[in-house]
């Protein structure tokens, strides 16, 4: 599914990470993955308030938790720096389907790194 929010389908997401040799880019990609089919969710599923939104990010969270693993055995792992950035396009991606009053931190509430 095409993601048809001009303001998401421009985003560049986690794109100071991909800077950062620490953090390594086939990694990085799975996670633009997740932050895409968030989107793609978002638009597919409407969701009509913040709790509904909730369910999805928390969803999306949860495979960030199993991308742990991925950037450990890679030598690297969510970190201070990726876990505000992470958070930052959970909260871009939050305003641009019009949720400007989501909390951030109901965001990603289910995020063990």
């Amino acid at each position: 599914m095409a993601i048809t929010n001009n303001q998401v389908a421009t985003r560049m997401f986690l794109q100071p990470l991909y800077a950062d040799p620490y953090f390594p880019d086939h990694v990085l990609d799975k996670g633009t993955a997740i932050l895409q089919r968030l989107c793609e969710r978002i638009e597919a599923e409407n969701p009509s308030d913040l709790a509904a939104l909730y369910e999805l990010t928390q969803a999306a969270t949860e495979e960030f938790n199993v991308l742990e693993a991925e950037f450990e055995a890679a030598g690297s792992e969510i970190e201070t720096v990726a876990r505000e950035e992470i958070a930052e396009d959970f909260s871009f991606i939050a305003a641009a389907y019009s949720f400007t009053d989501a909390d951030a931190e109901k965001l990603i509430a289910t995020r063990d790194w």
